[in-house]
């Protein structure tokens, strides 16, 4: 039975109509630097709205515009600001929606996570979820066709997101983006000392980053623990700030985008 997840911050972090959404993820895409070295494996991008963060975000998925056809899967890992969960929660829908239309979920790969302790089902934790819905209108402008497996992350051990990578790592079809902002609402010097320390740690697959460095600390600490077995190598696209962007600086949110890429193909 089909179960469709509805946005629930269209309007809020994006825009609600289709062709105005389409052109500004284009903007920002055709603003952001020209896509260099090769392919990423994974991502890391900020959440907020686009106005805020979506320049930084759009480099990351800047990366993506040779791969169009090539990737057919991605692995979504955000953290929960509404629902507070144990472990990774996946939703019991079929397929989410934005203005651009669904995107179908990658049923059969989430069916294979049931017997893994730290999974749990839950529609609830993801119905006002922002952290995960903001990316997938810049999934589905660069992307033809891709099935989505979409993981909101609570309290969980590097271990534990590390292992759910791991049975879903697949090959160059599948892509791994992390949601996640830095610091929030430090003073503008503050924060900047904050997040480039955060992206130190993140630069040098240190897995100890706390959720007061980084909403998506959880995630995080897994893709980095996940990279380090693995080899992969990151590198910082952007860090800013909304002080940088479309904010004040008395009060801001830090924003980052990562790469990172399989060191036997550099």
């Amino acid at each position: 039975m089909t179960h469709v997840r509805p946005p629930a911050v269209v309007g809020a972090f994006y825009p609600g109509d289709p062709a105005e959404l389409s052109a500004v993820v284009d903007r920002l895409l055709g603003n952001a630097a020209l896509p260099t070295g090769t392919p990423p494996k994974a991502l890391i991008a900020p959440h907020a709205g686009y106005i805020y963060s979506g320049a930084t975000a759009a480099l990351a998925y800047a990366l993506l515009t040779p791969l169009r056809r090539q990737i057919t899967r991605v692995v979504l890992l955000g953290p929960t600001h509404r629902v507070a969960v144990d472990g990774l929660a996946l939703p019991e829908s079929t397929s989410f929606a934005t203005p651009l239309g669904q995107v179908p979920l990658a049923l059969e790969a989430m069916d294979k996570l049931r017997d893994l302790p730290q999974i749990v089902f839950s529609d609830r934790v993801h119905a006002q979820e922002h952290s995960l819905e903001v990316h997938l209108p810049f999934l589905q402008r660069q992307l033809d066709n891709f099935a989505l497996l979409p993981l909101a992350v609570g309290h969980a051990r590097p271990e534990d997101v590390a292992e759910v990578l791991d049975r879903l790592w697949g090959g160059p079809e599948t892509l791994i983006v992390v949601s996640s902002d830095l610091s929030h609402f430090l003073p503008y010097a503050q924060a900047n000392r904050v997040d480039d320390e955060t992206c130190r740690q993140i630069l040098h697959l240190d897995t100890t980053i706390q959720p007061q460095q980084a909403c998506g600390a959880f995630p995080i600490n897994g893709l980095l623990l996940a990279a380090r077995r693995r080899g992969l190598s990151p590198q910082l696209l952007q860090r800013c700030n909304s002080g940088d962007t479309a904010g004040d600086r008395n009060r801001v949110v830090g924003y980052a985008a990562f790469a990172f890429r399989e060191n036997d193909h550099v």
